[in-house]
């Protein structure tokens, strides 16, 4: 994997028969997404429906790490230490599960301004 790996839910996903909801972790990432245009491009970006089993990443993580937002590292950045960030490690990969830990990383591994 050459890219880090985005994974969201779609917006106005359905509980059930409740809903449409969006996902309020997600929200933020969406809105450093429009600020800076430039990481969609940078960054492998999926979207998820948000009935389980979301296939994908279940079959790269498990199925006991389907939670969104979730940034799973690229090879090339998954050795690095990320001080401060809880990175967390599955079936060989690297990733991160906070919503603010993925902001933070973005800001600092593609040069985008960061959170005040």
């Amino acid at each position: 994997m050459t890219k880090d790996r985005l994974y969201l839910l779609k917006p106005d996903f359905r509980d059930g028969d409740a809903g449409p909801y969006y996902c309020p972790d997600g929200v933020g990432i969406e809105g450093l997404l429009s600020y800076y245009p430039q990481l969609r491009t940078s960054l492998e970006v999926n979207y998820l429906d948000f009935a389980r089993p979301r296939a994908p990443l279940a079959s790269e993580l498990g199925t006991e790490n389907q939670g969104c937002p979730v940034l799973i590292l690229a090879e090339k950045h998954a050795s690095a230490d990320v001080a401060g960030l809880k990175v967390s490690r599955a079936q060989g990969k690297s990733f991160l599960q906070d919503p603010a830990d993925i902001r933070a990383y973005l800001s600092a591994a593609y040069g985008i301004a960061s959170a005040h």
